[in-house]
């Protein structure tokens, strides 16, 4: 019996309902109808023979054979889409912002997908705090950006929840009945904004001894032990710890990551699904890895 032989679409339908979770979503991000992409999930599993998808009426998931072909499948399609950039001169840029507070270490891994994905691709990427992003995306200076979800918008695809704790070094004394030490961005961040909200809120004093300098800068007055700040819990420095117990600190509201798109051509479609799919896979590993 010779080897089967894979047909695009079942391949892109299989990975789609991978990434997604879920038969509707995929369909919606491949243009097609939740039947259409069911029949070719079936023709792909007959092919191979074995179940890749295990279904019930509230759980989508991987079976053991599906998680072990997710990565060759991947791999199917990006040389698919080699072969047929090869052949064409077209080159894009896709314009990308991402928030200081949600950037962290899966950047690369969605930058080093969609190169692979598309090798026409320019991508330039632009780091600066949610609403400079979303501000420069509305000018249609950028043609996607990753950020908090902002109070005035219900818009976006949203890619999962982000937590927020206080964060300073082992060794950082607060001084009691002295204002609170805090390190934070500039006035126009948001994540500073909730802090200082929380702060005012539960009548606990506050002093910023280091403000502004970008995130790195931030991070390193923390880790140095001259502060107290508020960060996502996910991108913390991991010379710190969470001190809002010790400290007796109000807690901090959860925040959405959503991502934004004005992209419509399929290419560009198709190069932003397989962003949102790298990040939401980052995320879930990372929470696996801390849990």
């Amino acid at each position: 019996m010779g080897r089967p032989v894979l047909d695009l679409e079942s391949v892109q339908s299989f990975v789609a309902i991978a990434e997604f979770q879920s038969f509707t979503k995929a369909a919606e991000a491949l243009g097609t109808t939740q039947g259409a992409i069911s029949v070719k999930l079936k023709r792909l599993e007959a092919r191979l023979g074995c179940k890749l998808i295990e279904r019930t009426p509230r759980l989508v998931r991987l079976s053991a054979q599906g998680a072990t072909f997710l990565n060759p499948a991947r791999e199917f399609i990006a040389a698919h889409d080699r072969a047929v950039a090869a052949l064409s001169c077209e080159c894009r840029r896709f314009r990308l912002g991402v928030a200081e507070h949600v950037a962290g270490p899966e950047v690369p891994t969605l930058l080093a997908r969609l190169n692979e994905r598309d090798p026409a691709l320019t991508i330039e990427v632009r780091l600066e705090n949610s609403r400079s992003l979303l501000d420069a995306f509305d000018a249609g200076d950028l043609d996607a950006v990753i950020v908090r979800q902002e109070d005035d918008r219900r818009d976006g695809e949203d890619l999962g929840p982000e937590h927020f704790g206080w964060f300073a070094a082992p060794g950082f004394h607060q001084q009691p009945g002295k204002p609170l030490r805090l390190a934070a961005l500039a006035p126009c961040c948001g994540v500073r904004d909730v802090a200082t909200r929380a702060l005012a809120g539960a009548g606990i004093e506050w002093n910023e001894v280091f403000v502004g300098g970008g995130h790195a800068a931030v991070m390193a007055a923390v880790s140095a032990g001259l502060a107290v700040a508020a960060f996502s819990c996910r991108l913390a420095p991991a010379d710190t710890i969470e001190v809002g117990e010790r400290l007796g600190l109000p807690g901090l509201p959860a925040s959405r990551i959503m991502l934004h798109s004005t992209l419509t051509d399929p290419r560009s479609r198709d190069a932003l699904r397989t962003l949102a799919a790298a990040y939401r896979e980052h995320r879930a590993s990372r929470r696996g890895a801390t849990a």
